[in-house]
């Protein structure tokens, strides 16, 4: 089957942001979205899907009752919602859904699904004339059309089953990854982060019983991008930095997309030495975010003009966390001017900009994007704590005017905001509101070394005082 991969095209990971902005973003915004579903819908025939989202009792998009193909009637008792067939979490977590976004249409189910039907019955036919006078790798091949059929249209549970049976008959390995690769991008279309963890160790397996270079680099992007959905940055962080020089995952999402992802990963979890080589001074990231240039000053006072500048450095944000746009969208580009200047400030500790810069990310790429939304006020609280670190890392004692002027708060907020951070052991000072001023308090790092050698040597002391008591008795017992 050769070494290229295989079932890459479904799921459809755009859609699925799609899908998240529909519930997501401001009404302005919203037909893009609703226009690429509606088309997706019906050139994928994706009647499981359809019925999913915008089914009057039953889909996550609709209200009891919403629909347009019916008469309307006298007003009548709703009936109670059912939980939904396909099990997902396609919409963001916590935020009421606006009523009718998607209507429901019965004829266009009914045509969608009598389409689903003529294409399995062809597989089938397909099949069985393979089975009666081809081999098996004709019979694979036909049932490895049926699930990808069932991930094109939506169906989480039949396309899993499928991509299973597919899986069990298979040989090759660089197959049987490239099929656990697509069970992962399900499992993402419908964000089960349980079973993509799952099925990304079941992959790393594969990948280290022989898996070739391609798919080991192909399974970094994956495992970097469930590692972000799941808030472990620290470990995400050196994944996807390692995937931009090698990536190929188109399926899974845009460059673009992976570069904003390792920079917020980068930008929280790694050292000062770390992150100045590898995100301020990444080729691969400056290629996006615009190079650091005698300008980058300029750039920290006018938006609009680096804006012009850095062309290139545009990213569509309704492609994040999805695969390449498709060509017939138009949407404006977004600039991502507020990331390079959240990096430039971080580093050089422009705390001010630091944080203004830290307010629009949040804007516009936290709350946007369907893997970073559940975990943006988070991510917005860890990056206020590592300015609060780096600069109290610098001073024995800073005035508290002084640093909440740093930062372009006011003492009060930097008072209530350092507390919390202080109570929870993240941060080693002391506030003097009397005084006006934060006292840093360092451990001593040699002390603290005499004292865990000292520990464990009564430990180890211990375990051969007990091993010397059992040889005793040992000893005894054969005399």
């Amino acid at each position: 089957m050769g070494s290229d991969p295989q079932f890459a095209k479904y799921p459809d990971l755009t859609l699925a942001q799609h899908i998240f902005s529909l519930a997501n973003s401001p009404a302005t915004a919203q037909p893009t979205s609703l226009n690429y579903l509606q088309n997706a819908l019906k050139q994928h025939k994706m009647a499981p899907l359809y019925r999913h989202l915008a089914h009057p009792t039953e889909g996550v998009l609709n209200s009891v009752g919403e629909s347009t193909a019916q008469p309307v009637t006298a007003p009548q008792k709703p009936a109670a919602r059912r939980a939904s067939l396909v099990s997902s979490n396609l919409l963001p977590p916590k935020r009421p859904v606006p009523s009718g976004i998607l209507p429901w249409d019965e004829s266009l189910y009914e045509e969608l699904k009598a389409d689903n039907e003529k294409e399995l019955e062809e597989f089938q036919k397909e099949e069985e004339e393979a089975e009666e006078k081809a081999g098996e790798t004709e019979v694979q091949a036909a049932r490895s059309k049926r699930a990808d059929f069932w991930a094109r249209v939506g169906d989480k549970d039949k396309a899993i089953d499928a991509f299973e049976k597919v899986f069990d008959k298979t040989g090759p390995l660089g197959t049987k990854i490239d099929i656990v690769l697509a069970i992962i991008r399900i499992g993402l279309f419908f964000n089960d982060k349980a079973f993509v963890k799952k099925q990304v160790d079941r992959a790393s397996i594969l990948v280290e019983s022989g898996g070739d270079w391609d798919r080991r680099n192909r399974l970094k992007a994956y495992k970097g991008l469930h590692l972000l959905t799941a808030r472990s940055y620290n470990l995400a962080a050196p994944l996807l930095l390692d995937s931009l020089s090698t990536f190929t995952s188109y399926e899974l999402c845009s460059y673009s997309s992976l570069v904003v992802y390792a920079v917020l990963a980068g930008s929280l979890s790694l050292k000062r030495v770390d992150f100045k080589a590898k995100v301020v001074d990444a080729p691969e990231i400056k290629a996006i975010l615009g190079a650091g240039d005698e300008k980058a000053d300029e750039e920290m006072k006018d938006v609009s003009a680096s804006t012009a500048e850095r062309a290139s450095g545009l990213v569509n944000v309704a492609a994040l966390g999805s695969g390449p746009a498709v060509e017939s969208q138009t949407e404006a580009p977004v600039d991502v001017s507020s990331l390079a200047r959240l990096v430039k400030s971080l580093y050089s500790g422009d705390y001010r900009n630091f944080f203004l810069s830290l307010a629009t990310v949040e804007e516009n790429f936290l709350t946007q994007d369907r893997y970073l939304y559940e975990h943006r006020a988070w991510f917005v609280r860890e990056m206020r704590l590592r300015g609060y670190q780096q600069l109290l890392q610098s001073y024995r004692v800073v005035g508290l005017t002084t640093m909440a002027q740093a930062f372009g708060v006011s003492v009060d907020f930097l008072d209530r905001d350092l507390a919390k951070f202080i109570a929870a052991g993240r941060v080693s000072c002391t506030i003097d509101r009397v005084q006006g001023t934060i006292e840093t308090t360092r451990s001593d790092d040699k002390n603290k070394q005499y004292a865990d050698v000292v520990k464990q040597g009564d430990g180890l002391i211990t375990k051969l005082q007990k091993y010397g008591q059992a040889v005793r008795l040992r000893g005894s017992e054969r005399a």
